[in-house]
């Protein structure tokens, strides 16, 4: 199962984290090649974004399930291929370093199924730990504009 995890910290309370990981709205545009998403519920989103896999360019669609909202360090969820053969999961966790630090990690799998997935998901090994930095980083960075901008 192609994975990828990424951890940064941010010097800011642990409550500004949750603030803004709390409302899919506010990191479902910071996924890579991002084209849009639409919230069904609380607890249930599609996303469209456009793949880089190197060699070919695709345009997937997901449902996203968030499985646990847990205030304020947790946020987990599902994801399901709607326009392909994809499933897996990850989530945002924060952890208090102190009351003006916290570290923040992104975790992400996927993995791809059918006659194509042991193939597509050799190219994943590079693909999901990739995204997986680059959302969390795009996370962190988002929030400390949002909670500057603020001031």
């Amino acid at each position: 199962m192609p994975n990828g995890a990424h951890s940064t910290n941010l010097e800011l309370p642990i409550e500004k984290v949750w603030d803004f990981v709390s409302s899919i709205n506010n990191w479902a545009p910071l996924v890579p090649g991002y084209i849009n998403h639409e919230l069904i519920n609380e607890n249930e989103s599609t996303w469209e974004f456009k793949g880089d896999l190197g060699f070919m360019k695709k345009t997937v669609k997901l449902k996203v399930d968030i499985t646990e909202w847990r205030e304020p360090n947790l946020v987990t969820f599902n994801l399901t291929g709607m326009s392909d053969n994809f499933s897996g999961g990850g989530y945002f966790e924060a952890g208090k370093i102190s009351d003006e630090a916290t570290t923040m990690t992104g975790y992400l799998d996927i993995t791809a199924g059918g006659a194509m997935g042991p193939m597509i998901n050799a190219i994943l090994k590079n693909f999901v730990p990739k995204t997986a930095e680059e959302l969390t980083t795009a996370v962190a960075n988002k929030i400390e504009e949002v909670v500057s901008d603020r001031v």
